[in-house]
This record gives C-alpha cells, sequence and structure tokens, in this order.
C-alpha cells in the first residue's frame, strides 16, 4: 500500500497537516483496548525501514494473526502532531507481514514511526506499539554515511546468546549509519542448525533453535521461517528499527550456488529447482522492506538515488542467470548470461541518467574472485570469472559494461559486494589486465556478517586486479565461527563539502582494519 503525503512537504508542514489531519483516523481504537496480554495481537518480528529515498522509504512489520497494521508517522521522537494512517492488511496469505510505502516526505529529516496491529476478529483490541526511525535522503551536499556486508546466518552458525547474538549488528549500529546495503545470503535456506557445536577449542556454540532449522527449507513457510529466524537476534531487531535497509538477494536465499543446472543433494525431497526458487523469493519478498517493480513483480534490481552525492545500483545476479557451467563461451549469449540483457540495458540507462557524484553497483557477488560450482573439485563456475585471459562467458557482461562506461565518460564508479566470507580492497587497473577498455576502479568486499570465514579466494586476471588488502582465516581454520571474531563489515562516508568518500574495512570487534580515501573526479 502507497500512502502519500502532500507533495514537496516540508518539516513545517508536515507537522501543520499532521495536526489537522491526524486526529480520529482510527476512530475510537486510537488508543488499544488493554486486554489481557495474551489476547492482544503481537508485533512478531520487530520493525524495518527501508528504499529510502529523499521523500519516503517504506516501512515493514509482521502480527501474529490477521490484522490491521496501524501506523503513525513524526518528525519528533516525541510524536507530538503525529499523523495517523490508514490501515493495511496483514494476512496468512502474506504470512502476516504489512508493508508501507511512506512517501513525499521532507528531505534530509529524521522521521519517526510507530507500529501497532489491530486484531481484526476484535477490533476493540491493539498490540503494544512498537517505534522505528529513519532519516530521508538529503536534498542537499550533506555528509552521508552507510554500511554494507552481507552472508548472515550460514555454515551452521546461528544466534547464540552465550556469543552476544549476531554482535556485529550491534556494531554497525553504533556507527548511526543512513542505511545498509545488504549484499545478499540475508539467510541460509541450505544450512541446517544443531543445537551445540564443539569448537577447536574445545568450548561448545549453542545455537537458539527453531524446528524449521533442523532441515534444509523446501516449504514456502520453511523459507519464511529461516529469514524469521534472524529477526529474532536482539541486535538484528534495535538495528533494523533505526537502519535502513536497501536488500539483494544471493544463493543461499534458496540454495547454495543456485541456478537453472543446479543438481540438489538428497537432503532435498522437492526436486525442482525452479519451485523452490519460487517459493523462496515470495518469501523474500515478503521479508524486507523494499519497492516493488510494478511492471515486473518480484524484481530485485533497481536504483537508490540518496541525495546528490550518492545513487545505489543494486543487481540482481540470480534470476536471470544461465546455467552454472564451464563459462567459457566466446560468444554472448544466455549461456553465458549473468545479469541479462534486459538488466545490463537498464543499468547503462541508469549510470548514464545519474547526477550523483558517486555511481555504487552493490552487486551479490564479486567481478574477479574465482568461486567454483563445486568447491571440491574446484569445477565450474558460480560466479563471472573462471581463470586468466580474455574475457569469455559471464565475463563478457562485464566487458561490455566496462567499454561502455568508458565511452560514455561515466567516471566515479565504486563495486560493494560480499558473498566470499572475508574481507578485501580489489583495484582494478587496465595496464595490468587482459581486458583494458575501461577506467581504473575499486571494488570492496566485506562479510560475513555472521556465518563461517573463509578465504581468500583465487583472483582472475582478465580485468587487471590488484589486492591491496585482505584479512581470511589460515587455510586450517576455514569455517571459523562468529567466536573467533572473523566477522567484518565495511562503512563508507561521503563528505557533503568535498564529496570524497573514505570506505573502511572494519571487524566485528570495530576495529579499522583498512581504509582508502576517493577524491571524486569532475563528470
Amino acid at each position: 500500500m502507497t500512502i502519500k503525503i502532500p507533495r514537496k512537504i516540508s518539516r513545517r508542514r508536515f507537522l501543520s497537516t499532521a495536526a489537522a489531519t491526524g486526529a480520529g483516523a482510527w476512530g475510537t481504537i486510537a488508543m488499544p483496548y488493554l486486554s489481557r496480554a495474551a489476547d492482544r495481537p503481537q508485533v512478531s518480528h520487530g520493525v524495518q525501514s527501508g528504499d529510502v529515498s529523499a521523500d519516503g522509504g517504506v516501512i515493514w512489520a509482521r502480527a501474529d494473526r490477521p490484522s490491521q497494521m496501524l501506523v503513525e508517522v513524526a518528525t519528533t521522537e516525541s510524536f507530538g502532531n503525529a499523523r495517523i494512517l490508514p490501515p493495511v492488511a496483514a494476512l496468512p496469505e502474506s504470512d502476516f507481514t504489512a508493508k508501507m510505502l511512506l512517501e513525499n516526505l521532507p528531505a534530509g529529516q529524521d522521521i519517526f514511526y510507530r507500529v501497532q496491529f489491530r486484531d481484526l476478529s476484535h477490533t476493540g483490541v491493539s498490540s503494544e506499539p512498537v517505534v522505528g526511525r529513519f532519516r530521508t535522503a538529503p536534498a542537499d551536499r550533506r555528509d552521508v554515511s552507510f554500511v554494507w556486508g552481507g552472508d548472515v546466518a550460514g555454515q551452521g552458525w546461528g544466534i547464540n546468546p552465550d556469543d552476544g547474538g549476531m554482535r556485529t549488528f550491534a556494531t554497525m549500529r553504533k556507527h548511526r549509519p543512513d542505511f545498509l546495503i545488504h549484499s545478499g545470503d540475508t539467510i541460509y535456506a541450505d544450512s541446517v542448525f544443531s543445537s551445540e557445536v564443539k569448537l577447536p577449542d574445545g568450548k561448545i556454540w549453542k545455537n537458539v533453535m527453531i524446528p524449521e532449522k533442523a532441515k534444509v527449507a523446501e516449504t514456502l513457510d520453511e523459507f519464511r521461517a529461516a529469514h524469521k529466524y534472524n529477526f529474532l537476534d536482539d541486535n538484528v531487531r534495535a538495528f533494523n528499527a533505526e537502519v535502513p535497509i536497501f536488500v539483494q538477494w544471493d544463493d543461499h536465499e534458496v540454495t547454495n550456488n543456485w541456478s537453472a543446472s543446479k543438481q540438489l543433494p538428497a537432503a532435498y525431497k522437492e526436486r525442482n529447482i525452479a519451485l523452490l526458487a519460487a517459493r523462496a523469493g515470495r518469501a523474500f519478498h515478503e521479508m524486507y522492506p523494499m519497492r516493488e517493480s510494478i511492471v515486473e513483480p518480484g524484481r530485485v534490481y533497481r536504483t537508490l538515488n540518496y541525495g546528490p552525492h550518492l545513487d545505489v545500483f543494486m543487481l540482481d545476479e540470480r534470476s536471470y542467470r544461465g546455467p552454472n557451467g564451464p563459462n567459457l563461451q566466446t560468444a554472448y549469449g544466455p549461456d553465458s548470461y549473468f545479469i541479462g540483457p534486459d538488466q545490463l540495458a537498464w543499468l547503462k540507462r541508469a549510470l548514464v541518467n545519474s547526477r550523483a557524484t558517486w555511481k555504487v553497483i552493490a552487486s551479490d557477488m564479486p567481478l574477479s574472485l574465482i568461486v567454483y560450482d563445486d568447491a571440491a573439485s574446484k569445477k565450474g563456475s558460480e560466479a563471472f570469472a573462471q581463470g586468466d585471459g580474455p574475457p569469455r562467458g559471464r565475463e563478457l557482461e562485464i566487458a561490455d559494461l566496462l567499454r561502455f562506461m568508458k565511452s560514455a565518460a561515466i567516471t566515479n564508479t565504486v563495486w560493494l559486494t560480499a558473498d566470499v566470507h572475508y574481507t578485501a580492497a580489489h583495484y582494478y587497473n587496465p595496464d595490468k589486465a587482459q581486458f583494458q577498455e575501461f577506467e581504473p576502479f575499486w571494488e570492496f568486499v566485506s562479510g560475513p556478517l555472521h556465518a563461517g570465514t573463509f578465504g581468500p579466494g583465487d583472483l582472475d586476471n582478465t580485468f587487471g586486479p590488484e589486492v591491496r588488502y585482505f584479512k581470511a582465516p589460515a587455510p586450517d581454520q576455514q569455517n571459523a565461527p562468529p567466536s573467533a571474531g572473523m566477522q567484518f563489515f565495511g562503512h563508507v562516508t561521503i563528505e557533503g563539502a568535498s564529496g570524497q568518500m573514505t570506505v573502511t574495512l572494519r571487524d566485528r570487534a570495530d576495529v579499522a582494519l583498512w581504509s582508502t580515501t576517493l577524491d571524486p573526479k569532475p563528470g
């Protein structure tokens, strides 16, 4: 549902409008009836906001029964002169989730929202309210700060209260970022939890357990449960209530390395990968506050404008790819699709039309790290890269894009990604590349946010990547648990006055591991 607030609204106009129209929108239900707690609806998994722009954003919450989501919006934490918005249904068909797109809010403003659920069977009964906040994008050249990372609850590492839960989210929250780019693997639908895992030092990792995480996800409800599991963590819920999310997906929202050619392991009773992907995609869209496409329902790729200094281009490297295989094609065609021709054309148009200082390309997979489809045999290609040499297979899309950006004089592009479960900084130098028709650029890798740590991976020299920094576990310490401390995120700041971008790679203890400052080129 879209809720519109009058156009080009200032904070003063927002407050006066709220005072004039807010009272009585919920009738006698504005103050909930105080029944016994067991009889009241619950806001079951906290609140979220996402896809925030200069004039609005999406808010999300979930109830525990058929309900109506009731929302108040204000520009102060006291909710003075709050605006009360029309209700939105939360029904079983969407697992009782509800979203609301707020539009035409004042730019560069802290927005506070308060959510309740009203029981559809007993309309005099409402939940306790839960409060969230977000900041709309600036209309002027103000400072911008955001974090990114991916990979949550993978490799059997779930919520361990003895280790403080998903602590990286608490660390990121301390920076008070404007938003999080979640680079995918928001869940590990194929990761099965045990209640206890013995660590190499003899200590015991203890997972919070739910029945659905004792097996791989196959049904729609099991995919939903994997997302809801992460929202059980106190750190995640506190983060979600304060920091908007710009989210994309990768493979583990469905299963490891999924594509049309995926051969499912024996743990799966459902053998149809397309059906699993459809169920997973529905659960993904239900569980996150995304702006949904009217043209292509379920679309993940989109442009998010965050003020004069920043546009973010969220890619989808799953939905349109060809089957995983050797990835050695010398001509572009369906077998070598990765983002696919339609998404590639969209990205070119969006980059040309961008007037932002910085163009951040949010990629759910790295450009030149070799990721095998079968890691044990080191066969097949899961990502873009497949080995040294000229562009082949999926690299043909990247070569085409880089050539286009150079010819169109598109400057100040930065790639952000996760996926490989360690952190790194890669500088792409055409003088070191097999394919040289591009301007130099940076790619930064950071993750996992809460999963096993691996790496480092091998780099393909096609586009000339130089490793300027990396941190990964030793070869005999692969799949290091979150308690080992090698959980990583990236922090980006853009200075309003100069437009300088500073990228810092951090760990969950908030140690600044490596940093660089980039000067914008005139464009």
